[in-house]
């Protein structure tokens, strides 16, 4: 048994400890090591500066000259075929990594030599007492990204204030002070924080995917809540209809059985009257039968000779006839204006033809307030944090929150529109051209301004004599302002609802008219939000 170990161990210094086959033309370095002169010459082509062996780790600054040790490559030459090592598939390790000496599948990598191992060519990592003292991981490609481009040593550390990677000269050195750890440390901590990561977007997604379903279900209960809204006002119209004309039916019946009945009366006038004539004219024959003569005696003689019947006739003076008999119209009339109104309220059916009458409206900074901020398009004004440096001129607002559009209107019809969402105030409408810019200014017609305004998100209020309280459903996102100059009517609407929400009307307008806008104060960032004219987007 000792014999066979022996020649177990003879065998074994013909071995290369980085192949693991027997010698091919053998070299020995200055260290006393012997290698195969493509082993180490494959090895040390791996390092760019430092020379080191393989075993003992001795360093040579300058490559050593290689010459084949022919003792040992004859000796190895006497070693029987049948007794030389080799490496079989099925010893070799599994993985996408191949070993760098057979490139059958690498189970290691080493990152003091640098290269890959199988099953077999790891022997001298686990056997040899030097090479036991190498790094071993996982097999990898690339083993020169795990090696410390200062130091030429593994990067089995990392700093956690630095948050790198580094090598054991690196943690002495410049990351001395520095928090260091083994790199499996780290990553045992990086894979637990990543698993609470994950488990934290896990819950979001889910919440967003909550979140998603909820809408779905909101937007299913908007749908059947708009088709019932819609069946409603169906039903609701084609009652109102019938009804009004069912109570047209009826109103034309009350109206034609009052006008019979006042025929009748009024023919019975007539008659009556008639009757009364036919008793005067019988009566004025019978006067016209005294003759008239110049002989008083015989004259009076022929008066009291006269018999007759006096007529039966009443004083026709005190009868009147009443012009009014027929307040139908004047009702109906009042009636149309109410459900005219109301209906706009709800959805003005002329709201299209509205929108054909829009017009490109641009905001002037001429006229800003110094607390205004005008973008460069004109387009949208909001309130800035501190006074601009602006020069002075007569249309500019010195006191108040307001700005004027360039364009004015002294004709025809006009109608944009003005988005106000995100805000809790806001003044709109228009304004004369020689309102008052300089002074305390109150928003009314008689001063020129025919405007509505938002206060606290939910106070809506026409700018009337006196102000009005406005009650809509829901606040507008976005405004309409509709003027029609001739007519003396400014109206405004809630553009996405299609309602009227205010008409100014009756006026005589004899100025250019002008945009009028106020974002007012941002209220500590309570009320940011610019107030933005945008395109009208017209309805088929």
């Amino acid at each position: 048994m000792a014999a066979a170990a022996s020649r177990q161990n003879a065998e074994d210094s013909f071995l290369c400890s980085i192949c693991l086959a027997v010698f091919n033309k053998p070299v020995s370095i200055p260290c006393g090591h012997n290698f195969c002169l493509g082993c180490i010459t494959a090895y040390w082509d791996t390092t760019t500066t430092v020379m080191q062996c393989p075993l003992c780790k001795e360093t040579f600054f300058n490559r050593p000259m290689l010459r084949v040790n022919t003792v040992i490559a004859e000796m190895a030459a006497k070693l029987p075929e049948s007794e030389r090592p080799c490496v079989t598939p099925e010893k070799a390790g599994s993985g996408n990594v191949l070993c760098d000496r057979c490139k059958l599948p690498a189970i290691k990598s080493c990152l003091v030599c640098f290269l890959s191992f199988c099953e077999t060519h790891l022997v001298p990592h686990q056997k040899i007492p030097a090479m036991k003292k190498h790094k071993l991981i996982h097999p990898v490609d690339n083993l020169e990204d795990r090696m410390c481009k200062t130091h030429y040593e593994p990067l089995e550390l990392f700093c956690r204030v630095d948050r790198m990677f580094v090598c054991q000269s690196c943690k002495d050195g410049d990351h001395k002070t520095h928090n260091i750890v083994n790199l499996e440390d780290e990553a045992q901590t990086a894979k637990a924080a990543l698993g609470v990561k994950k488990e934290s977007t896990d819950e979001m997604i889910q919440a967003r995917q909550e979140k998603i379903h909820e809408i779905q279900q909101s937007v299913d209960a908007s749908r059947k809540k708009a088709a019932k809204a819609l069946s409603y006002s169906t039903h609701a119209t084609t009652a109102m209809v019938d009804y009004i004309r069912r109570s047209h039916a009826e109103l034309a019946e009350v109206i034609e059985t009052k006008q019979k009945k006042i025929e009748t009366e009024r023919n019975g006038l007539i008659k009556e009257l008639e009757g009364e004539i036919m008793q005067l004219k019988q009566k004025k024959s019978q006067l016209n039968q005294v003759q008239f003569t110049d002989d008083a005696l015989l004259f009076l003689e022929n008066v009291l000779r006269l018999t007759f019947t006096e007529p039966q006739v009443k004083n026709w003076s005190d009868v009147t006839l009443n012009s009014g008999e027929f307040t139908e119209q004047g009702a109906m009339a009042m009636l149309e204006t109410t459900v005219t109104k109301e209906i706009r309220m709800l959805c003005d059916p002329d709201w299209k033809e509205v929108q054909r009458h829009a017009v490109d409206v641009t905001l002037d900074p001429d006229t800003a307030n110094p607390l205004l901020v005008v973008s460069p398009d004109g387009k949208q004004v909001t309130h800035a944090d501190r006074k601009r440096n602006v020069p002075k001129k007569p249309e500019r607002f010195e006191h108040v929150l307001n700005v004027l559009a360039k364009e004015g209107f002294s004709s025809g019809q006009s109608y944009y529109e003005v988005q106000v969402k995100d805000k809790t105030d806001w003044d709109l409408g228009v304004a004369n051209q020689s309102i008052n810019r300089k002074g305390d200014i109150r928003l009314s017609p008689k001063n020129g301004y025919w405007t509505i305004y938002l206060r606290k998100g939910n106070e809506l209020t026409a700018n009337a004599s006196p102000a009005i309280n406005l009650n809509v459903r829901e606040m507008p996102q976005k405004v309409g302002v509709f003027v029609d100059y001739e007519l003396g009517q400014v109206s405004f609407y809630d553009a996405d609802s299609r309602a009227c929400i205010f008409s100014f009307t009756g006026w005589n307008f004899t100025e250019k008219l002008f945009p009028f806008f106020s974002p007012c104060a941002n209220d500590g960032d309570k009320n940011p939000a610019p107030l933005i004219i945008t395109a009208v987007k017209r309805n088929s």
